[in-house]
């Protein structure tokens, strides 16, 4: 299909409350229709928390299996980071959920030393590209966005996604990033954050925004609002502008140390 409609859950998490959480985005959730993609903050059960011994679930637990229900309920596939358990190591990982059940993952491959992410977490370091509906689709969280080489569209993704609890006071390196990322690659961006103060007292002003491949935002939630914005994106015409500039192709070549 040519177009895809996105929706982006800006939400206010209550802080390490997965039950709250999971009614709260149902509640917003269930006011979107005619969607093919819904879009999660980071850790959206939780908020940013550094204690996944306490509010880890295992692979296959209750939050995904609620992703499932949405998913199918809504015949739209829906993605975000959850906190994982997997041979003893807790992961950041994001799910993408496609409306039949089917399931595909990516671990953070950037963990944010700065609040010590490193050390509870492990990190991953396979890149994930999902064909959905006919769009090439790769989703990112949060720290990766400051990675340009990890970020670089290799397989001519048509939709970028970062998920995140990115702090208000950094806003401008957020939004910045965002657009420079949508401009390097030359596809559609889609950056989700959180908005309110978590358990920390650290505020978040959302900023979530939608990209084309030119740069240019083409559709946002407002700032510090919970809210559901819907934006509709035309491959066709992003295609037209890669084929016209043929940027990509001009590409160097590296190879990541994993």
């Amino acid at each position: 299909m040519n177009q895809l409609s996105i929706s982006l859950v800006q939400a206010d998490l209550v802080w390490e409350n997965k039950e709250a959480n999971l009614e709260k985005l149902q509640g917003l959730i269930d006011d979107t229709s005619n969607t093919d993609l819904i879009i999660l903050p980071e850790m959206f059960p939780t908020g940013f928390s550094m204690k996944p011994e306490a509010l880890y679930e295992e692979t296959g637990g209750e939050v995904l299996q609620w992703m499932q229900q949405v998913a199918k309920e809504k015949d739209a596939a829906i993605c975000g980071s959850v906190i994982v358990r997997e041979n003893a190591n807790y992961f950041n990982r994001l799910y993408f959920v496609e409306p039949s059940g089917n399931v595909h993952k990516y671990d953070k491959r950037h963990l944010f030393t700065l609040a010590g992410e490193e050390k509870v977490y492990s990190a991953g370091n396979e890149h994930l590209l999902v064909n959905f509906r006919g769009w090439k689709i790769m989703p990112l969280v949060c720290y990766d966005l400051r990675f340009p080489i990890w970020c670089r569209n290799t397989e001519e993704a048509d939709l970028q996604i970062f998920v995140a609890n990115w702090p208000e006071r950094r806003s401008e390196a957020w939004k910045a990033l965002l657009k420079a990322r949508a401009i390097e690659n030359m596809c559609y961006l889609a950056g989700l954050n959180r908005v309110g103060a978590d358990g920390n007292d650290v505020m978040h002003s959302g900023d979530s925004a939608v990209y084309d491949e030119l740069g240019e935002k083409i559709g946002a939630p407002a700032p510090f609002k919970e809210e559901v914005v819907k934006i509709t994106l035309d491959r066709n015409k992003m295609l037209e502008s890669r084929k016209r500039f043929n940027f990509l192709n001009d590409r160097d070549s590296f190879t990541i140390s994993k």
